[in-house]
């Protein structure tokens, strides 16, 4: 399964323009932007994703508090959730994966790399999940 939609979460609205035109643009993916975490809450309800990319530091609700109230959606409990941040000490690190991230991106990324990267990750997450196989 390809990744296809993105559902990315992010304050600061010229990274969101940057991350647009790299997973858009030049990787062709489906996105939808939102500038928080009530925004991508409300938005949840009308788009599921096949991936949440979510920055930590966020005014209001960061993004744990974000990925704790998407989690309690049923229809959002397994979708693969990758952290962009500026922090990445290792404790803040273990954090965001032990909430359930699958990866982090640190900031400044490469945008021209972006789409492949979160590709990748979403690959090895549905690999390592075996979410494809009957139970």
């Amino acid at each position: 399964m390809p990744l296809d939609k993105i559902l990315h979460v992010e304050d600061d609205e010229s990274i969101r323009v940057i991350v647009e035109m790299a997973l858009v643009d030049i990787s062709g993916f489906t996105l939808v932007a939102c500038e928080g975490g009530n925004e991508a809450i409300n938005q949840i309800d009308h788009f599921t994703p096949d991936l949440i990319l979510l920055d930590a530091m966020m005014p209001g609700m960061d993004g744990l508090q974000t990925l704790i109230e998407i989690r309690k959606k049923p229809h959002c409990q397994h979708i693969p959730v990758v952290f962009m941040t500026a922090r990445i000490q290792q404790s803040e690190k273990k954090e965001y994966l032990d909430a359930g991230a699958i990866a982090i991106i640190e900031k400044p990324f490469d945008a021209m790399s972006l789409g492949d990267r979160l590709e990748s990750i979403y690959q090895a997450y549905l690999a390592s999940a075996d979410i494809n196989k009957p139970e």
